[in-house]
């Protein structure tokens, strides 16, 4: 059965210019009652996939669960359906995570974003490092921002994940290092609008708060440890915390590193060999469930 992310806000391209047009999330809709459908949604399930009336899928706003529901009508640019039910299950790991990741360029961060998500990650921060490629222009980071959360929302809708991660807007390493032990994040201002409602909701909420570990991808190196002590220990709690900093190809720059370790980033590398940026989300995530049960 198909599934969709039926955005509250949904941002679209209208003769050039980006509108954003507001719903109530499907969770303050009555079951039983009828709902029109993002244009999105719209287009894809009826025009591309050539769905029937009377055709069930599934769609999830990012507030918890998932609802069946069944196409009621269907226009030339419209659709509208029918709430079914609700199953309030989230799929959701028990770890929560955040990733601060230098971005790279074309596929290779999609593919980042893409198998983060799948393996449950709560938000990823852009970052810029010394040695990054990539480097956003203000006017750049709206359209690139909305992408990456829609690369994210399109792994949530393939891997049946109900809550998906919050994409935030780019930041040097300093600047999110330095945001991190000094005020809260306002979440609705760093994140595309596409998923702004959500920075509100209290799943999310963990976002702001202070981490029971950091951590800090490192090129394997003789002097550092395998592992963090703490590690086992953190992921024997309920619902840890973790923030994980990934470099770019090649590494952090020495002064990022000692940056890194001096708020508190504990290093650890996983086995002898140099993992590319994009692998190494899914090598420390899939490591930290495995370890935790996750």
């Amino acid at each position: 059965m198909r599934r969709f992310f039926y955005a509250v806000n949904d941002q679209n391209e209208d003769k050039g210019q980006s509108v954003t047009v507001k719903r109530s999330a499907l969770h303050k809709i009555p079951i039983g009652s009828s709902i029109e459908l993002t244009p999105g949604i719209a287009h894809h399930w009826c025009r591309v996939l050539r769905a029937n009336l009377g055709d069930h899928g599934i769609l999830f706003d990012g507030f918890g669960g998932e609802y069946q529901v069944q196409l009621q009508t269907i226009g030339k640019k419209h659709a509208t359906a029918v709430l079914l039910a609700h199953d309030s299950d989230d799929r959701t790991p028990a770890i929560r995570t955040k990733i601060g990741l230098v971005m790279s360029r074309g596929e290779r961060m999609d593919y980042a974003i893409q198998k983060a998500t799948e393996l449950g990650v709560t938000a990823i921060q852009l970052l810029s490092s010394h040695h990054g490629e990539v480097n956003l222009k203000p006017a750049q980071i709206d359209k690139k921002l909305l992408h990456w959360q829609q690369v994210a929302l399109s792994a949530c809708e393939q891997c049946g994940l109900n809550r998906p991660p919050l994409i935030l807007s780019p930041l040097s390493i300093e600047a999110w290092l330095q945001q991190e032990v000094s005020e809260s994040i306002e979440l609705n201002k760093a994140i595309s609008s596409i998923v702004a409602p959500l920075s509100f909701d209290p799943y999310y909420q963990i976002l702001n708060m202070q981490a029971d570990l950091r951590i800090q991808m490192n090129v394997p190196a003789a002097d550092q440890p395998i592992r963090p002590k703490m590690l086992t220990e953190v992921l024997a709690q309920d619902n840890p915390y973790i923030e994980l900093l990934i470099g770019p190809e090649g590494g952090l720059s020495h002064d990022e590193r000692q940056l890194a370790e001096n708020y508190g980033f504990l290093a650890w590398q996983i086995g002898n060999r140099v993992l590319r940026t994009e692998t190494a989300p899914v090598v420390a995530l899939a490591t930290l469930y495995a370890l935790g049960d996750g």
